[in-house]
C-alpha cells in the first residue's frame, strides 16, 4: 500500500489513468480529504465527477475499496469504464453467475482488486460482512447517498442498514456522495453513517447548461412534441406519473416520428432491459418513463428532460433534470403542470404510511416546487435558492428569456375569495369558476348558489384565466386544498387578510410557450461548441468509427471514446501516440486499446 498518498501522486493517477489534466471544480477538496482518512459526505451536481473523488484515492492508497451502488446497470457501466481504464474493479450482482461472483470473491482475497462495487444488500448479508471483516479495506464508499435519509427524496430501508459500518468495520473510513441533499438531509446523512464524525462538502448545484422551463398544461400532447420535435435526432426522457401514461405517449411519439419506447416496472424484466439498452447505446432515442427509470442512468448525450406531471418534490426534479447535458453540452428541462397536479400530489401524501412529522415535510417540500413552477423571477435563483445558494439571473430559463407581466390582481382574488367563502369552503375550482362565471346547471340550483352576490360577477374573464388565478392564490399561500376532503379550497390566514384588502396580490398571465421558442436556441449554442476548431466530417468519421467498435466489443459508445474526448480528437488530429495521449479522457490504457483505430481514421481523413 503507498505510504504517504500525496496530491501529487492523485494528479499522476488523474493523467495516466484517467486521461485528464486537471481536477475539476470541487473534486480537488474532496480527494485531498479523503487522502488524510477523514469521513466525507460530498454533494456535487451530477455530471461533475463524484466517481473520481474515491476512484482515485482508491489507487492512489491501494488496498480495496467497497463501493456500495443501488443498481446493477450502474455498477456494470462504472466497471467497464475502469476496466477499459485499465483499473483493476469488478462488481458482484445478482445479474452474475454464481461462478463469477465466486471468481470475484478470489481476487478480493487474493488482494488483486482496487474497487469491488456491490449493491446494499449484497453488502450487509451476514456472509459477505463476515467474508469482508478477514479482508482489510481501505473504504467504503457509498454512491447515491440521500437513499439512507428519510428527509431524501428516495429513501431505501436496504441503505439505512449502512449505518452500521462503523461500528462492523471500526478505523474504515467511508466516503458518501450524492448529487441531491438539501440542509435536513445532509446533516440526516452525516448523522447516521459517520454518527456526526464526519465532514460535508458542497460543491454547488448549477447546472448553467441546462435551460429550464415550465408551462401550464393547455394541450400536454402538442406542447410535448413541440419540445421533442425541437431536438431532431438527439436522445432525451419523458417522465410520466402512470405507467398506463407512460404507455400511451409511447404510442403518441412513435406515430408521430419519434423513436420512442415506454419503460415502467409493470413492464416484463426483459422487455425494461432492452429498451434501456437502446436508449443507451443508440442516439435519436427518447425514453418515456414513470421514476422507474432514474438513478444511475449515465448517458452522457441526452438534450431535454420533459416532465409530462409534477414531480413529488424539489430534490426529485433536480435529481430527473439533472440527467440531461451530462456531457455540459447544451440541454433543456421542460415542464408542464396544472392544479389538477397539485391536488393528486397532496393526495399522495396525505395517503403515505408515515409519521405526521414526514408528511409535513413532504408537504412543504411541494410547496417549493409549486413555488418553482410560479416564479415571476429568474427559475434558476429558486431553484438553486432552495439548496442554499445564492445566484444572480442566469438569462437561460424561460423566465429571464421572456419575462411574465404582472398584474394587480387584488380586485379579482377577492372576488374569488369571497365567493369561495359564501359557497361554504368545500367547492373546487370547477364548481367555483362556474358560479363566478353565471354558469346555468344542476349542480349550482342545487345549492342555490345563483343567490350569492358574486354569482357572475366575473363572467368576462375566461375559465384559463380564473383557474390561472386560483393556481397562484395557493402557490402564494392565500388558499388551500381539502386533501383529505373532496379537494374543496379553503381560506388561509393569509387569504383573510387579502379579502379584507389588507394585503395585495399580483399575478401573471399564462402564456403557453410555442414551438422551439428554447430549445432552438439550445441547438445553436450546442453546435457552436462544436463548430468553433472541428471539422464536422472527421467528427462524423470518428463516431461512426466509435458505433463500430462498440458494437463489436458489446460495449456503450461513450465507454470507448466520450463526445468531448471525440470533439478534442478532431480538434488536435493527433498522428502518433504522444499526441494522442493529449486528447481529453485518453489515458495510457485507452491509448493502448483504442488509440491505433483512431489515427488511422484521422491519417485517412487527412
Amino acid at each position: 500500500m503507498t505510504s504517504n498518498p500525496s496530491m501529487a501522486q492523485a494528479q499522476q493517477v488523474l493523467q495516466d489513468v484517467f486521461g485528464y489534466t486537471a481536477f475539476r471544480p470541487g473534486q480537488e477538496r474532496v480527494v485531498r480529504t479523503i487522502l488524510k482518512g477523514d469521513q466525507v459526505l460530498a454533494v456535487m451536481p451530477t455530471g461533475a465527477g463524484k466517481s473520481l473523488c474515491f476512484q482515485i484515492p482508491a489507487l492512489v492508497q491501494g488496498g480495496l475499496t467497497v463501493v456500495v451502488s443501488p443498481l446493477v446497470a450502474l455498477m456494470e457501466d462504472q466497471v467497464s469504464a475502469l476496466q477499459l481504464a485499465g483499473v483493476a474493479a469488478e462488481t458482484m450482482n445478482s445479474s452474475k453467475s454464481s461462478f463469477e461472483n465466486a471468481a470475484t470473491w478470489n481476487k478480493v482475497r487474493a488482494g488483486q482488486l482496487r474497487l469491488l462495487y456491490i449493491s446494499p444488500e449484497r453488502l450487509m448479508m451476514p456472509s459477505t460482512l463476515e467474508s469482508l471483516q478477514e479482508i482489510p479495506i481501505t473504504r467504503f464508499a457509498i454512491d447515491e447517498a440521500h437513499c439512507v435519509s428519510r428527509w431524501g427524496p428516495a429513501f431505501r430501508p436496504e441503505y439505512l442498514e449502512l449505518q452500521q459500518l462503523n461500528d462492523l468495520f471500526p478505523g474504515v473510513p467511508v466516503a458518501a456522495f450524492t448529487a441531491t441533499a438539501d440542509d435536513v438531509t445532509r446533516k440526516d446523512i452525516v448523522a447516521k453513517l459517520f454518527q456526526n464524525n464526519g465532514q460535508c462538502f458542497v460543491a454547488g448545484f448549477d447546472r448553467p447548461n441546462i435551460t429550464l422551463a415550465v408551462d401550464i398544461r393547455d394541450n400536454a400532447r402538442k406542447q410535448l412534441l413541440n419540445v421533442v420535435k425541437g431536438h431532431p435526432g438527439e436522445s432525451g426522457i419523458v417522465y410520466c406519473l402512470s405507467r398506463k401514461n407512460t404507455e400511451d405517449v409511447a404510442k403518441f411519439l412513435w406515430k408521430n416520428g419519434v423513436h420512442a419506447l415506454p419503460y415502467h416496472a409493470g413492464m416484463p424484466q426483459d422487455e425494461r432491459t432492452e429498451n434501456q439498452n437502446i436508449f443507451m447505446t443508440e442516439s435519436g432515442v427518447v425514453m418515456v418513463a414513470t421514476i422507474a427509470f432514474g438513478m444511475g442512468i449515465d448517458k452522457p448525450d441526452v438534450r431535454f428532460v420533459v416532465h409530462n406531471n409534477l414531480p413529488a418534490n424539489m430534490e426529485s426534479y433536480y435529481q430527473e433534470l439533472g440527467r440531461a447535458g451530462r456531457d455540459g453540452q447544451a440541454a433543456e428541462a421542460y415542464m408542464v403542470y396544472g392544479l389538477k397536479d397539485i391536488v393528486l400530489r397532496r393526495q399522495f401524501i396525505e395517503n403515505e404510511d408515515s409519521e405526521t412529522d414526514h408528511k409535513r415535510r413532504e408537504h412543504k417540500r411541494l410547496d417549493a416546487l409549486v413555488a418553482y413552477c410560479e416564479a415571476p423571477t429568474c427559475r434558476r435563483r429558486t431553484l438553486l435558492a432552495y439548496f442554499g445558494e445564492d445566484s444572480t439571473p442566469c438569462g437561460n430559463c424561460d423566465v429571464c428569456l421572456n419575462p411574465p407581466e404582472l398584474e394587480d390582481g387584488s380586485l379579482l382574488a377577492q372576488m374569488l375569495l369571497r365567493t369561495i367563502v359564501d359557497t361554504g369552503q368545500r367547492f373546487g375550482g370547477v364548481h367555483v369558476i362556474d358560479v363566478l362565471r353565471g354558469s346555468d346547471n344542476a349542480r349550482i340550483k342545487q345549492f342555490n348558489h345563483q343567490k350569492i352576490t358574486t354569482y357572475g360577477a366575473g363572467k368576462d374573464m375566461d375559465k384559463k384565466m380564473w383557474n390561472a388565478i386560483i393556481r397562484q392564490l395557493v402557490s402564494a399561500g392565500f388558499l388551500k386544498i381539502d386533501i383529505t376532503g373532496y379537494g374543496g379550497l379553503f381560506l388561509t390566514a393569509a387569504g383573510e387578510g387579502l379579502l379584507q384588502g389588507e394585503t395585495e396580490f399580483f399575478y401573471r398571465k399564462d402564456k403557453i410557450r410555442q414551438a422551439t421558442q428554447t430549445t432552438t436556441s439550445s441547438r445553436r449554442k450546442t453546435q457552436e461548441v462544436i463548430d468553433a476548431d472541428v471539422d464536422v466530417e472527421l467528427l462524423a468519421a470518428l463516431k461512426a468509427l466509435r458505433t463500430q467498435i462498440a458494437k463489436k466489443k458489446r460495449l456503450k459508445p461513450y465507454l470507448v471514446f466520450s463526445n468531448k474526448s471525440l470533439v478534442d480528437m478532431a480538434a488536435r488530429k493527433p498522428q502518433s501516440p504522444e499526441e494522442f495521449e493529449e486528447v481529453f479522457g485518453v489515458g495510457k490504457a485507452k491509448l493502448q486499446k483504442f488509440g491505433k483505430p483512431f489515427m488511422e481514421a484521422i491519417e485517412r481523413f487527412l
